[in-house]
């Protein structure tokens, strides 16, 4: 197997990694079951606002998946999660969940966008 072949399916398998996280994420925003929907209560969040994040996460995720956007869905990931982990400490709740999720999704990041490894390694401009 060529080394190219190899790149380009350890691409996709990391990718669809952080896309079946995230979308079953969504999935489990949209059909809100009741425990769902109480935890979500304890965090401050109502059910339309529930709703709403389910639809940023299916956004953000889809721009990630596709190569054109992927710096763009990597951004607005790292700003959900971002917001994820302040929720978590405002409420007492652990961090490691979304920290490592986080940190799985800017490692794929690194590794699919040479561009945004080239940006952040050579901050000369």
């Amino acid at each position: 197997m060529s080394s190219e072949k190899t790149k380009k399916i350890i691409y996709w398998t990391l990718t669809g990694l952080v896309g079946f996280i995230f979308l079953g994420s969504a999935v489990g925003k949209f059909t809100a079951d009741e425990e769902a929907l109480k935890m979500g209560a304890d965090f401050g969040i109502d059910a339309t606002t529930y709703l709403t994040l389910g639809v940023i996460e299916v956004v953000s995720i889809s721009l990630f998946i596709i190569p054109r956007t992927g710096i763009i869905g990597t951004l607005l990931l790292a700003a959900y999660m971002g917001g994820a982990i302040a929720t978590h400490l405002e409420h007492g709740q652990s961090i490691v969940a979304p920290c490592v999720i986080q940190a799985l999704m800017l490692a794929v990041a690194w590794y699919r966008f040479p561009e945004l490894r080239s940006r952040l390694l050579n901050s000369n401009s």
